[in-house]
């Protein structure tokens, strides 16, 4: 290289370094003139490799250590009501849904991913019989947990309506509530107990959505579906504890065998109210649904060494924030509902932190005017196995013993 070429490289070289120093620079850098550079685009990319593992360690920190403070998390991490439980990422869920018979609107559909209608063999309160507590000759013994709250339990801390609503609620944009409404410590004097009999049956288990199934399931397999976790979950209070559980399996969201879901609450009330007025003895009554979230989420901890699904409880409130008071879905049982669904997570809080999402407040009924002690229940979601939602059913089962029992 001769001695002018020399020159003109370096004249050449200063010249792109003032441009770079001069107003223009951010022409160039728009223009992607430097992400064509070979360098510059391999320390990009580590930086954004570094900040992407960063924030997933980050993220995986803050799970693990505030497992207990999941609701709050929710809040803070701005996860809307489309990516909260009660209709997130399903097609199915509408404020109000079509108009049921008699012009009455029909209740809020609940989530869940719309799933391909199967055929699974129905039956009636009368002949379905509970699934044996353990599943391939597993026995299951009565849990004997230690209290291990990682929150504060107090009554000051209870006393406190803030406090409370940031720790064990979600609160749906479409409807509101009160501090009259949300009491905790009057919820905790409420008594729930019931005398056990084992002659008669006192806890129903049912499915407005039968179709609800899991990451792993078996197509036509109904035992892989929210039905066969409700069997197991019949077993367990069953065989372990002592109660005798009438499990109805029947479908409501199947018509002609297609999935629609439109009248699901319409049917299942109008076959629950049957099945209640021949067995008065009946005090509570589950309608067992799993979530519906976004592909990327897993709602799982770990208990007794066994991955376990996450529980969410939901209430309905008869109140939505544009109609106000919905007097066509009246509920005499709205507060004991409440008190019945804070004292199962307040047990859960208790003895198992990571176990419960929250307490989900919506506009709507759900059938929870059916019983002083109805329930509705989120067992895991669309994203957890079969095995991790029926591990969920065993300290769930423990919790609701507590309750029933007055053993805390």
């Amino acid at each position: 290289m001769t001695d002018f070429q020399k020159f003109f490289c370096i004249f050449l070289s200063l010249c792109f370094l003032g441009i770079l120093a001069s107003e223009q620079r951010d022409f160039w850098l728009q223009g992607d003139v430097l992400g064509q550079l070979p360098l510059y685009r391999y320390l990009e990319k580590s930086a954004e490799d570094s900040r992407e593992s960063g924030d997933r360690e980050t993220e995986e920190l803050l799970v693990e250590a505030n497992g207990s403070y999941l609701v709050r998390e929710i809040q803070m991490s701005g996860e809307t009501e489309d990516e909260l439980s009660f209709g997130s990422e399903s097609a199915d869920r509408e404020e109000v849904g079509t108009a049921g018979e008699a012009g009455v609107p029909e209740e809020e559909n609940l989530p869940g991913d719309i799933e391909e209608a199967g055929d699974p063999e129905a039956a009636t309160a009368e002949d379905a019989s509970p699934a044996t507590a353990g599943d391939a000759g597993e026995i299951l013994e009565e849990a004997s947990v230690l209290p291990s709250p990682v929150i504060d339990l107090s009554p000051e801390a209870l006393s406190s309506f803030e406090y409370v609503m940031n720790q064990f609620y979600i609160l749906d944009s479409g409807t509101a509530t009160s501090e009259s409404q949300i009491n905790a410590l009057q919820f905790l004097e409420e008594d729930l107990t019931m005398e056990q009999d084992s002659s008669v049956p006192q806890i129903l288990i049912y499915h407005s959505h039968s179709q609800e199934a899991f990451a792993d399931s078996r197509e036509g397999e109904e035992e892989d579906t929210i039905v066969g976790v409700g069997s197991h979950l019949a077993g367990i209070l069953t065989e372990v504890y002592g109660y005798q559980v009438i499990h109805v399996t029947e479908s409501f969201d199947l018509v002609d065998g297609e999935l629609d879901r439109s009248l699901a609450y319409d049917y299942a009330r109008e076959y629950v109210e049957q099945v209640l007025e021949e067995n008065p003895t009946i005090q509570v009554i589950i309608d067992l649904h799993r979530d519906g979230v976004s592909d990327g989420r897993r709602l799982v901890t770990e208990i007794d060494g066994k991955e376990t699904a996450q529980l969410l409880f939901f209430n309905g409130l008869s109140y939505t924030a544009d109609q106000g008071t919905l007097d066509y879905l009246p509920n005499p049982y709205i507060e004991e509902n409440l008190a019945f669904s804070f004292q199962l997570e307040y047990q859960a809080a208790l003895y198992y932190p990571d176990l419960y999402r929250g307490i989900y407040l919506s506009g709507l009924r759900y059938n929870l005017h059916l019983r002083p002690k109805a329930l509705l229940l989120e067992a895991g979601a669309q994203t957890n196995t079969v095995q991790e939602v029926k591990n969920a059913m065993e300290p769930f089962a423990d919790i609701l013993h507590r309750v029933l029992s007055g053993d805390s």
